[in-house]
């Protein structure tokens, strides 16, 4: 395996992988690439050189593996040799209110970027991409704030492009070749994709404003409709709300008179993997 990634390869697929049939395709954002054979966490990385005044948005960090890889609530993340880590730096200057919504654009974006690649990807609230119900990767965002604004935000994924996974979980490569897919070809494609999908995710919920961009997220995600069992009562998974919580309708006797709609933050409510097989990928 290469010491790092191509950064001029990963330039090329930017300008390859640039969706089409956005209303702001026009844009043209100038990342700066920083990659690395291994780092301890590129979101730390990130945020190191923040604190130092040396990295601006567009900023992003890559990273072949991780020896201190994070993920959501404190957990570590595995991040062996043939995955793909992340990280990009943004300046948003959103209210404190919005910041739920980095995360659900972040997830829409790659999410959409693959799907235009014929590569059938959905979200699992609250920050998961999956496959065939199985995760292909997982998605952080740490922000800084001032006067109740996000002026920096460091959203980092890591996506398992040919790394050993749990039974839970795939690869991209397995969805290739399941798909007959060729593309993407390598991780510098994959990065550009990654890339691409964040920044096209955020400006898209710019441009058309967070309700209409939610409507637009529900159609990716993966438990919507899907019934639940809570408390002894029968419900089912209605979507994800602007503030980022689980929207799940309650029948306290199975009758649509009695429905009560409740909301969960991320960690107050667990979703499983739906795991449909490889099988459903051809």
């Amino acid at each position: 395996m290469s010491t790092a990634l191509d950064c001029q390869k990963i330039q090329q697929g930017l300008t390859a992988y640039a969706r089409r049939d956005l209303p702001f395709r026009a844009l043209r954002p100038q990342f700066q690439l920083l990659t690395f054979e291994t780092l301890p966490s590129t979101n730390a990385e990130l945020w190191r050189r923040v604190e130092q005044g040396t990295a601006a948005a567009g900023t992003a960090a890559i990273a072949l593996t991780q020896t201190a890889g994070r993920g959501q609530r404190g957990k570590t993340w595995l991040s062996t040799a043939g995955g793909l880590y992340l990280s990009l730096l943004l300046e948003p200057d959103w209210p404190l209110a919005a910041l739920p919504q980095l995360t659900l654009c972040s997830a829409w974006g790659i999410a959409s970027q693959l799907n235009a690649l014929s590569i059938p990807a959905q979200i699992k609230w609250p920050n998961d991409l999956v496959v065939a119900g199985r995760k292909l990767g997982g998605i952080l965002t740490e922000t800084r704030l001032s006067q109740a604004a996000i002026t920096h935000a460091v959203i980092g994924v890591g996506l398992n492009w040919q790394n050993s996974v749990p039974p839970t979980g795939i690869t991209l490569q397995q969805v290739l070749t399941r798909r007959c897919l060729s593309a993407p070809a390598c991780l510098e494609e994959l990065a550009a994709i990654v890339l691409r999908g964040l920044w096209e995710g955020i400006c898209y919920r710019q441009q058309i404003g967070s309700a209409a961009f939610m409507k637009h997220y529900q159609n990716l995600l993966m438990h919507r409709g899907q019934s639940v069992s809570l408390g002894g009562n029968t419900g089912s998974i209605v979507g994800v709300s602007e503030t980022g919580r689980l929207q799940v309708r309650l029948y306290s006797d199975h009758t649509l008179e009695t429905a009560q709609l409740i909301s969960f933050q991320p960690g107050e409510f667990s979703l499983g993997y739906n795991n449909s097989g490889l099988d459903s990928l051809v």
